[in-house]
């Protein structure tokens, strides 16, 4: 019988985060839970222990904060147990146009979703090495693959994302470790009320979390290389084209796709 693996989760609380510390636990598994509010990961850690039985520990941190990546890290080495799984699925976006939205917010978004990540990675990864095992989920999103006016810094992130993930894939051939980058469609999380998108056509129609958790943590055990579980229809249809239409015409549509209060489109 294989012994429980660990897993540290970034972004731990609420949405996907919460469906992969629950898809993680059902297997026996010990968790490591960190998120920004101490409260909350308490809370989920207590939740997690008395639904799966399963050890859970909790490391608050504030991941626009190099310095707080690097705390995370040393803490998770203290725990005693070696990370086998590490889930990262720290991030976050926001509505508005570059010029608009406020300077704090969209370098904040850069230092979470990009620099924390790259150093997440720089940290974790020699060990695993080292270890000759280890598994790795980047949460990216299906946007990686537009341009996005309305969440210009946010989009780009994600193609960041998935750029190194898709790179670094190739890099840990015969090292075995394997990164798998998960894209995912839109989800019923709180993303679309934390960037005040909830009353826009792009989240009109979102998928459950849960699912695309579950086909992501898959893929991760089978050391896929990319996933894009729960990709609405319409965007199943429409991405591949992406790169094939004027940009013109795309930056247009997802533009008007962003507009409060649409509830029909046409260009």
């Amino acid at each position: 019988m294989n012994e429980p693996k660990t897993a540290l989760i970034t972004g731990s609380y609420g949405g996907l985060g919460t469906a992969f510390a629950a898809e993680h636990a059902k297997r026996g598994g010990t968790l490591i839970l960190s998120d920004l509010n101490g409260d909350r990961l308490k809370k989920q850690q207590k939740e997690l222990e008395m639904r799966f039985g399963v050890r859970v520990f909790t490391i608050p941190a504030d991941l626009t904060n190099p310095e707080e990546t690097e705390r995370l890290f040393n803490e998770a080495q203290a725990q005693g147990a070696n990370v086998d799984y590490l889930i990262l699925n720290a991030g976050f976006g926001g509505q508005g146009t570059l010029a608009q939205r406020p300077m704090e917010k969209d370098m904040a978004m850069v230092a979470v979703n990009v620099a924390a990540n790259t150093r997440l990675l720089k940290l974790f990864l020699p060990g695993m090495i080292e270890r000759g095992a280890g598994r790795i989920l980047l949460v990216s999103s299906i946007s990686a693959k537009i341009p996005g006016p309305r969440q210009a810094v946010y989009f780009a992130s994600k193609a960041y994302l998935t750029s190194l993930g898709n790179a670094i894939w190739r890099e840990l051939k015969g090292t075995g470790v394997t990164l798998t980058t998960v894209m995912p469609g839109i989800l019923a999380t709180d993303f679309a009320e934390k960037g005040q998108l909830e009353d826009t056509l792009l989240f009109s129609n979102r998928a459950d979390p849960t699912k695309a958790a579950a086909k992501a943590y898959e893929a991760m055990l089978k050391g896929k290389r990319s996933i894009s579980p729960c990709v609405q229809l319409p965007l199943r249809l429409a991405l591949p084209l992406a790169p094939f239409l004027p940009k013109m015409l795309v930056t247009e549509l997802v533009f008007r796709l962003q507009k409060k209060g649409t509830s029909s489109i046409s260009i």
